[in-house]
């Protein structure tokens, strides 16, 4: 049996930018801060690609917030 989910699009790219401009810093500084280019980081934003799971800890705790935070709506 197939069942049917609704899946809403999550902006994690959107709650990203949102976070690092609230902690007033740019992205090489974000970057610097989690070991990436400021490259990645705008890619990120951009919805170009999206951050390794394993960097969403790292995430939170900079931009003070929980992991969820990225997953709501």
């Amino acid at each position: 049996m197939n069942e049917i989910i609704n899946i809403n699009r999550i902006s994690i790219s959107d709650r990203i930018k949102e976070y690092r401009r609230s902690r007033a810093l740019t992205q090489g500084e974000f970057g610097r801060l989690l070991g990436v280019s400021p490259q990645a980081v705008c890619k990120w934003e951009r919805g170009v690609c999206y951050p390794d799971i394993t960097f969403l800890p790292d995430l939170a705790r900079i931009l003070g917030c929980r992991i969820d935070d990225f997953f709501e709506e």
